[in-house]
């Protein structure tokens, strides 16, 4: 998988396990991986250094809102990553994804719009959550 050494440099500062199950939002600043199930809204509250790692068994049953968004699980919801969206073999989005760029592997699968953001156009997390 090309995704591999990207995320091996990357910081993981949180691990939400495959045993756990989150009701609510969550808002994180630097590296967060989910192998477990989020009910609720994934908010970097740092977008310019956070990343989120969905595993292949991980779930986000609400919207993301990132910087760097690794994805190879599923998300049912809409999906903003303003620097990066990585959808690796497994990744499955249900919702509408906004990315500054984008890199997929065979097999992944998007059910909804796909749209670049512009670098003229930057995504304020802050804006987005006053739109929750």
């Amino acid at each position: 998988m090309f995704f591999k050494n990207k995320v091996r440099t990357a910081t993981i500062d949180t691990v939400i396990g495959s045993h756990t199950t989150i009701e609510g939002d969550v808002h994180f600043a630097g590296g967060l991986h989910v192998e477990g199930l989020i009910k609720g809204d994934l908010i970097a509250n740092n977008e310019e250094k956070s990343i989120l790692v969905l595993a292949e068994k991980g779930r986000i049953e609400g919207d993301v809102f990132g910087s760097v968004v690794v994805l190879d699980g599923e998300v049912h919801g809409n999906v903003t990553a303003n620097v990066s969206l990585e959808l690796a073999h497994h990744a499955r989005i249900k919702g509408s994804v906004s990315y500054k760029t984008f890199e997929t592997e065979g097999g992944a699968v998007v059910n909804g719009v796909l749209s670049q953001l512009r670098s003229s156009e930057p995504v304020v997390i802050e804006e987005l959550q006053s739109k929750l």
